[in-house]
């Protein structure tokens, strides 16, 4: 520790590249909500509505392979797997057209939200990060550079819990693409190099239990699997 600093300063959140020991810092995760419209349906609500943001911190971050701690003040924690997109470049007002020049890569990951706070929060118009910002919320996977992979706009996004398929829908399904779900975020806020942008997800969001495995993929870009544990003592 530096004298400058009165305690120590956090771990920096990374996600990993794949096939390489090489680390991606992440600054901020951005969420969009309401981006598929089978999801949208799913969940009772208004298809005509646009998406919207949130965000979770970053050292929500859990690994390939990890273990997510079953969160506490909940009975019904749900996973939504999602194409996460990784800025190596930011800015504000960007233009849809020039958006894809900020990507570093593309990788998988899982929205997990404690629905029954969440929705209990909305009911009375309250914040969303109880339900969508708490410990180990945000799994990823290792991270593939768009210099090899290209910037995937259409293959299967699929998510399975103890083998049974839940979740399976395509990139293409989604209503605002990458490059305008960028210039959208960069209206509202400054995005930097390091920020990750989880896309949304398709239907079949279901709620899952310790000792639960869950295995995620999307077509083109990787995979990423973890395993939810029982609760923090």
């Amino acid at each position: 520790m530096t004298a400058r600093y009165v305690i120590d300063p956090p771990p920096q959140a990374t996600l990993a590249i794949a096939g390489s020991d090489q680390l991606f810092p992440v600054r901020r995760i951005w969420c969009v909500g309401r981006n598929y419209i089978e999801h949208i349906r799913e969940m009772g609500n208004d298809e005509r509505e646009p998406p919207f943001f949130f965000a979770k911190p970053a050292d929500a971050v859990v690994p390939d392979g990890g273990v997510v701690p079953y969160p506490p003040l909940t009975k019904d924690m749900h996973h939504e797997v999602e194409m996460v997109v990784a800025l190596e470049a930011g800015g504000r007002n960007i233009k849809a057209a020039k958006a894809l020049d900020l990507v570093w890569g593309y990788g998988v990951g899982i929205d997990l939200t404690r629905r029954d706070l969440q929705i209990a929060s909305r009911k009375i118009q309250r914040p969303w990060e109880i339900g969508k910002a708490f410990d180990a919320s945000a799994p990823c996977g290792a991270l593939k550079p768009a210099a090899e992979i290209g910037h995937p706009s259409k293959g299967r996004i699929t998510l399975a819990c103890n083998g049974t398929l839940r979740q399976d829908g395509d990139l293409d399904q989604m209503i605002w693409k990458v490059p305008e779900i960028i210039e959208k975020l960069s209206e509202m806020v400054a995005l930097e190099a390091g920020d990750i942008i989880m896309t949304g997800t398709p239907a079949g969001v279901a709620a899952t239990v310790a000792g639960d495995k869950l295995d995620c993929a999307v077509e083109g870009v990787g995979t990423l699997t973890v395993t939810i544990g029982k609760p923090l003592a």
